[in-house]
């Protein structure tokens, strides 16, 4: 319980501070962590992730820092993707499904390390709304992307989600964070409700990793504005990419481990 209790609470704090992120080690950290084959983790990472991210994004709520009609889009454009990310990772073996994780998780770290400074994108418009008519397209693309992620890995995809935020749609960083938050939890939602009753779930280590997770997020929204955004990018870029890079070896060292 204690592997649970301590990795919980550093993926609650990521997802606090980024408003996304944190999830793409959950699936890592159970397996690896905790113990628990893949069949359970993916759901159970939903789970935790789901229940973090509804508790990071209240505090968003009050501070008027989610944009509701993006976040509608994105995520109802997930939602129904996440049922065909499910359905492809049943065709899959654990083996195939961790490796190419871990190639996600190389391309995610690459692309935080890589992102711009600058905001705004094709889609913003001067007053910092957004430009409805020519970004729709890419907003359904982008959200039907992340779904099909998060049923198939049992991530979030805040990750991803934000750059597209940011850089695509033109919304400021803070209120990227907690639209992000809003789209993982739908996201979340769809993926655990694709893959509920197909494993058993060891719902002590679930509440145990879940409480912790949720500490961990209203610690870190409590102080994430006084640290350096980049900063803290470049560093979680680096954890990500020494965790896949121990996900891709143990998966393709015991294979076996990850049926149980």
């Amino acid at each position: 319980m204690i592997p649970a209790l301590l990795l919980g609470a550093v993926i609650g704090v990521l997802l606090g501070l980024l408003g996304g992120g944190g999830s793409i080690l959950a699936v890592p950290a159970l397996v690896y962590g905790a113990g628990l084959p893949l069949a359970s983790a993916v759901p159970a990472s939903l789970l935790v992730v789901g229940v973090t991210s509804a508790t990071a994004l209240l505090p968003r709520i009050r501070a008027r820092q989610v944009r509701w009609r993006v976040g509608a889009i994105f995520g109802g454009a997930g939602a129904v993707a996440a049922f065909g990310g499910a359905a492809l990772g049943r065709l899959l073996p654990p083996q195939a499904v961790l490796v190419g994780f871990a190639v996600l998780m190389v391309a995610a770290g690459w692309r935080m390390l890589a992102e711009r400074a600058a905001m705004g994108g094709a889609c913003a418009l001067p007053g910092g709304g957004v430009n409805w008519r020519s970004c729709l397209p890419k907003a359904v693309a982008a959200g039907a992307a992340v779904g099909v992620l998060t049923g198939l890995f049992g991530v979030g995809g805040g990750f991803l989600v934000i750059p597209a935020l940011v850089l695509g749609l033109g919304l400021p960083m803070t209120a990227a964070i907690g639209t992000s938050l809003l789209i993982v939890l739908v996201n979340a939602v769809a993926g655990f409700a694709a893959h509920v009753g197909e494993a058993t779930l060891d719902y002590g280590v679930v509440a145990v990793f879940t409480v912790a997770a949720v500490a961990g997020s209203l610690a870190a929204t409590r102080f994430g504005d006084r640290l350096d955004p980049v900063r803290l990018r470049r560093w979680f870029a680096y954890l990500v990419f020494a965790v896949a890079a121990f996900v891709a070896v143990a998966a393709l060292a015991n294979p076996a481990a990850l049926t149980g």
